[in-house]
């Protein structure tokens, strides 16, 4: 099986990346682990081309990765949500964004799924009506709209308590097991790893250094 990402001696100036991530298979689930401040957020950032390394690169099949990369969705650790949308709308913003990825009107009456994020029944709702757990739901909706073949989580149900952080970490499982595309996780949190991952790796030290 070919790689789906492939990383080549990839370097920043904080040289947090100085252990990078390793390459990511077709469909492979790969989550980072640590605690805050061990560059976790910094190895993911090349991945969608939000962030170029210093040195070394980031390849997707057959492209290095240079730029911000439509095949890859991301969900961030805050919801960065639009007051004046509501939830779901906030969720289909990434067909008004990526490039060359068909409006809501060329798709017709498509509009992500509500159900496999937990949004049903919120459809119409405001995000300063629902609560913390429930416009966290808003980002994966966000980053799988456009049917990405790479999905980056960047710790984004860090902030939650216990119980809707569980109730988050098994709808993306169901999400991971019936949807067809690569993951990589960021996160301090152990659990949620192993559910989603088939591949841990654990940072520590500063800069931190791969387990």
């Amino acid at each position: 099986m070919h790689p789906m990402i492939k990383i080549e001696g990839v370097r920043h100036a904080h040289n947090t990346a100085a252990s990078p991530l390793p390459e990511l298979d077709e469909c492979g689930f790969l989550a980072s682990v640590g605690p805050a401040g061990r560059g976790k957020s910094t190895r993911t950032k090349p991945l969608p081309g939000l962030l170029i390394p210093d040195e070394g690169q980031v390849m997707l099949p057959g492209e290095v990765v240079d730029k911000p990369r439509s095949t890859v969705g991301m969900a961030f650790q805050t919801p960065m949500l639009l007051e004046w949308r509501p939830i779901l709308q906030n969720g289909m913003r990434t067909l008004e964004i990526v490039p060359n990825t068909p409006s809501q009107a060329e798709k017709g009456d498509r509009a992500p799924p509500p159900e496999p994020v937990g949004l049903n029944g919120f459809e119409g709702t405001r995000p300063s009506e629902l609560s913390g757990g429930t416009r966290q739901r808003a980002p994966p909706c966000r980053a799988l709209v456009h049917e990405p073949e790479v999905l980056i989580l960047d710790d984004p149900f860090g902030a939650l308590d216990a119980f809707p952080r569980e109730d988050l970490w098994q709808t993306m499982h169901w999400v991971t097991e019936n949807e067809p595309f690569s993951g990589v996780l960021s996160t301090q949190d152990l659990r949620g790893a192993i559910i989603l991952a088939d591949r841990v790796v654990v940072l520590s030290g500063r800069p931190a250094r791969t387990r």
